[in-house]
């Protein structure tokens, strides 16, 4: 009997779900059997309430079974699950009665309705196999860009219309080539990966699940811009990820295709991890810096730009993991291919991650264009609690809260602004009809006082004054609402041309949202709903 393949995830949303458990069970049965499966931990394939997702090779296709616990294995096993690999005529009838059974993986509607361009490889194969990435076209963009000058190399990118996916949206190409023109005897490349949005993982997801694609992208952006030398600075609760990095830079750099020469042919690029320190304000790129040269993470002022003085005031590329893991499709298709996709300006596709109170969490890579309310109820089911939904915080903590009125919207970044909203990194987390705006808009200011670096006035106190006028307002009587509103407005507008990063300047965006849209929250008369009909 031919050999059974079977995959179990070893991300880490499918770890903290049992995967462990399950591979070990399988094994153990296997073993009892007198059978040797050829077990393959994979990367998740995002359908996060099916974790773990078990998967069988068939002469159909990969059929998956989820959630499975280790329970569940034994009665898999009975049914036939490890001679599914040989079973020509079709699944052993068991099988496909099994109440886990889920059909082919493929065409579960989730992964169906998706257009995965920089997913593509997630949830294939092993992340750390380096004969299976470049089995699936891994290093193709790599040996493109050698190939070509590093000029043109920033074009592709600048045509791709690429713009930045940590939640500025600043166009990529923009950024490399304002680095690329500086003169300098040392370049670097960074990547932000210090992924600290609530109800965001694909970053994770990605440096678990594909980690060589992260590494293959900050390769081209050395090539285009001169860089010498990188940094991937990951987020310090993120210990899969990290180690899954670690692994993946030594295996590459022993194989050459990163390290002293890029692909054998191309110039040197080492590359080193490093662990963030722990802090949210370490997002923003210059507290990054601060933080990799060993420094407290404290907002730096602009000018000068990263991009003239950046990593020990090198000129430097600063990105986040989704936004370095596009290039190499990008280089690999064409600019064009990518450009393709997309809505208005914002071209491509973005991973975006449902999350909070919804059936169905998960990630769906999806065109720009596509509408949340697509996203809410075509992916994500609805309201896990069964009520309706109230409001969805889109683009992280930080992000404004989506009123019903404006889930037709397309989402795009200029779209999404001139409704006041943002879009982000890609984070959606729901709410049903219980929660309470007023609570959240409080949260908010909190959350800005406990994370700020306090550097600049109007972040540092600005957070807490803000907090102290939520909890009066909601507590004043009819008589002396407005001026407490009137007062939180104010402060609100402060905050927004008065800080000196995004910590502070977008603060005010769930709070002025959640105001507009849910007054009688706070005790205002619904009359005063902004954007409602």
């Amino acid at each position: 009997m031919t050999s059974p393949t079977v995959w179990i995830p070893r991300d880490a949303a499918a770890l903290a779900a049992g995967s462990d458990d399950v591979a070990d069970a399988l094994l153990a049965i296997a073993a009892e059997r007198g059978l040797a499966p050829n077990l393959v931990r994979n990367g998740s394939r995002g359908l996060l309430w099916l974790e773990p997702l078990l998967e069988v090779a068939t002469p159909a296709g990969r059929v998956a079974f989820g959630p499975v616990q280790a329970d569940d294995v034994a009665g898999l096993v009975e049914a036939g699950l490890l001679e599914a690999s040989s079973a020509a005529s079709g699944l052993p009838q068991a099988l496909v009665a099994h109440p886990l059974h889920l059909g082919l993986t493929e065409a579960l509607p989730y992964l169906a309705r998706q257009q995965r361009i920089t997913f593509a490889r997630v949830g294939l194969a092993d992340p750390l196999s380096l004969a299976d990435y470049a089995a699936m076209g891994g290093w193709a963009g790599l040996d493109k860009a050698l190939a070509m000058a590093p000029t043109a190399v920033v074009g592709e990118v600048l045509e791709s219309g690429l713009r930045g996916r940590g939640g500025a949206a600043f166009p990529a190409g923009i950024k490399w080539k304002t680095v690329a023109a500086a003169q300098a005897p040392r370049k670097a490349v960074v990547c932000n990966a210090d992924e600290g949005d609530s109800g965001t993982f694909s970053d994770r997801m990605l440096m678990e699940g594909d980690p060589y694609c992260l590494i293959e992208g900050m390769a081209i952006a050395a090539v285009a811009v001169g860089a010498t030398y990188g940094v991937i600075y990951i987020r310090s609760e993120y210990p899969h990820a990290e180690a899954t990095l670690r692994e993946a830079v030594a295996r590459a750099t022993a194989a050459g295709h990163i390290g002293a020469s890029l692909r054998g042919t191309g110039p040197a690029f080492r590359l080193d991890v490093r662990r963030a320190a722990g802090s949210y304000v370490c997002g923003e790129e210059t507290a990054l810096l601060e933080s990799i040269e060993g420094r407290r993470g404290v907002v730096r002022a602009k000018p000068p730009l990263p991009a003239i003085e950046g990593l020990f005031g090198w000129p430097t590329v600063i990105n986040n993991v989704i936004t370095l893991a596009s290039v190499p499709r990008i280089l690999a298709d064409g600019a064009q291919a990518y450009h393709a996709f997309g809505a208005g300006r914002s071209r491509g596709t973005l991973p975006f991650q449902i999350a909070g109170n919804v059936k169905r969490g998960g990630l769906v890579e999806a065109p720009f264009g596509v509408t949340l309310r697509q996203l809410l109820f075509d992916f994500g089911g609805g309201s896990m609690s069964g009520r309706p939904i109230k409001a969805v915080q889109v683009g992280g903590p930080l992000g404004a809260y989506v009123p019903q009125s404006q889930w037709d919207v397309p989402i795009d970044y200029e779209a999404y602004a001139a409704v006041g909203a943002t879009v982000g990194h890609g984070g959606i987390v729901v709410h049903d009809d219980t929660a309470n705006l007023a609570g959240l808009a409080r949260y908010a200011f909190e959350f800005c006082a406990i994370e700020s670096c306090g550097k600049c006035t109007p972040c540092r106190i600005g957070s807490t004054r803000g907090a102290e006028v939520v909890e009066r307002l909601v507590a004043a009587p009819v008589s002396s609402k407005g001026a407490q509103e009137a007062l939180l407005r104010d402060l609100c507008d402060t905050m927004v041309a008065g800080s000196l990063c995004a910590m502070g300047g977008m603060t005010p965006f769930p709070v002025l949202s959640a105001l507009d849209h849910y007054p009688e929250d706070f005790g205002l008369p619904r009359s005063r709903a902004a954007g409602e009909p």
